[in-house]
């Protein structure tokens, strides 16, 4: 069984150490990135009266590389590297991400020192002209940005084309109401907080599509060593959400997966006191025609545990070939 020990994005302690008094926070350019980035500073100001936050835009080279698929050129890793090493040689104190977008092995030296409450982890239909997926007619031409909702909705419509999306929000939904495609499927909360939640003609339960990896969790990066900064962010550690995050992550860690990977896994609360969660996981080739799914349940306290078994049980069902073929397909 894979050990559990080795799951990522254990919390860190919470030093007793002074906060500085002001913060550099790196984040992306991209419309969305700097929303987010935005939020957690002004959520710090709230938190820390006098605080001074200031942010570093960059462009990563995820955001450079829009000729080509997200798998050619490395996965999602490509949206936090510049940040990282903006990380690790002193320039910004945090960096903020989705936490979707952040591999599952960490540079040596930097953690997730916080995860804030959940948004919506579901996806999005986003349409002009049809209300719901089930709606759409044969042929009709649906984009999206994802190998991992690809191949779900390729297995729930074979007679759909399903093709790339690129580029931010913005600019995907200027494509659809240009009219390259009839449909496109993005994460409901990348649209409620660009105010665009009147675009969502309807969302995907996880039911019917499993989100990606901590699809709807923004997560803190700071250095491993920098206690102040740890001390300072620990208000905004959201432990319910922190929790279901690391079950889906030591998942995707245990299966060798990737953010680009047709990987899926939502974690969830089953009962009000959040003592007792279940694991939804789904492992996928590109074509949708083979899907391996399986789930658990568990006490919340071996949440690591149960991301660790439902990996054991996909690899043993065959996920690990399913992947390797992926993989070489982008190779």
């Amino acid at each position: 069984m894979t050990d559990p020990k080795a799951a990522p994005d254990h919390p860190a302690p919470r030093p007793s150490a002074a906060v500085p008094e002001r913060v550099t926070i790196a984040t992306r350019k991209s419309p969305l990135a700097l929303w987010q980035a935005e939020f957690v500073a002004a959520s710090l100001k709230a938190a820390h009266p006098g605080l001074v936050v200031s942010l570093m835009t960059m462009q990563t080279s995820g955001d450079r590389f829009l000729d080509a698929s997200l798998a050619e050129k490395g996965g999602k890793g490509l949206f936090v590297k510049e940040l990282e090493t903006a990380l690790l040689d002193g320039r910004a104190d945090l960096a903020v991400h989705s936490m979707k977008d952040v591999p599952v092995e960490l540079p040596q030296g930097l953690a997730i020192t916080a995860i804030l409450d959940r948004h919506d982890p579901r996806d999005a239909f986003v349409s002009n002209r049809f209300g719901r997926f089930e709606a759409l007619p044969p042929g009709a031409v649906v984009a999206t940005s994802s190998l991992r909702r690809a191949a779900q909705l390729r297995a729930m419509r074979p007679d759909l084309a399903i093709v790339p999306l690129r580029g931010n929000v913005n600019t995907r939904l200027r494509k659809l109401d240009d009219g390259e495609f009839d449909a496109a499927v993005l994460a409901v909360s990348g649209l409620t907080r660009l105010g665009f939640s009147d675009r969502i003609a309807s969302a995907f339960e996880p039911t019917q599509m499993l989100p990606a990896i901590a699809q709807g969790a923004l997560g803190i990066e700071s250095r491993v060593d920098d206690a102040p900064v740890s001390a300072l962010v620990s208000c905004l550690d959201h432990p319910a959400t922190h929790d279901v995050v690391r079950a889906e992550r030591t998942l995707n860690a245990a299966l060798g997966g990737g953010c680009h990977l047709p990987v899926a896994a939502f974690a969830a609360y089953t009962d009000e006191a959040q003592t007792q969660i279940e694991v939804n996981a789904l492992v996928a080739d590109t074509t949708g025609e083979r899907i391996l799914r399986d789930r658990l349940q568990g006490p919340r306290a071996e949440a690591v545990a149960l991301g660790a078994r439902l990996a054991d049980n996909l690899l043993a069902a065959g996920a690990g070939a399913l992947l390797e073929a992926v993989r070489q397909d982008a190779s």
